[in-house]
């Protein structure tokens, strides 16, 4: 018969086997803790800005980079709490109670064009509890060398 559809044969696709519900992946390893008293500190250029992150031109011409800068030894165990408080010991807009830190790694690219990488976010006035606020730089993939640009939002 025309027009008429026949029911065919089909045979039923097999079900996809049920997803285990077992214990979730284990967390990316954490860095190696750093013996401050033994290992001698890394010099970390931070430039801070209110309002966001300098754009990356601003550090294309070395030597004129932004002037407001902030010279921090430290080591690359650091968290990015440590450099939040550090921080607002200089720059007086990251004291507020409701200022927020965006931090981000600035770094020529293969190219030589520099890269403004976003890595994390504090708060100012943070209990610690933001997960954050316990990212290391090593963690964060931190190359000495590297700048930090810090937005003040």
């Amino acid at each position: 018969m025309a027009g008429v559809a026949e029911p065919q044969n089909r045979q039923a696709r097999p079900m996809p086997p049920p997803q285990s519900r077992g214990p979730p992946p284990p967390a990316r390893p954490r860095s190696e803790p750093v013996d401050r008293e033994k290992t001698c500190p890394l010099l970390l250029r931070v430039f801070t800005k209110v309002g966001g992150h300098h754009p990356q031109e601003d550090f294309a011409v070395r030597g004129k980079e932004p002037k407001d800068e902030v010279q921090i030894y430290t080591w690359k165990d650091a968290t990015l709490r440590e450099l939040t408080d550090l921080v607002k010991e200089v720059a007086p807009a990251a004291r507020r109670r409701d200022a927020k830190l965006s931090f981000a790694f600035v770094y020529p690219d293969k190219n030589g064009h520099f890269v403004v990488r976003p890595v994390g976010m504090t708060h100012s006035h943070g209990n610690g509890r933001r997960m954050d606020d316990h990212q290391t730089l090593a963690d964060l993939s931190f190359q000495i060398g590297d700048y930090l640009s810090v937005a003040i939002i």
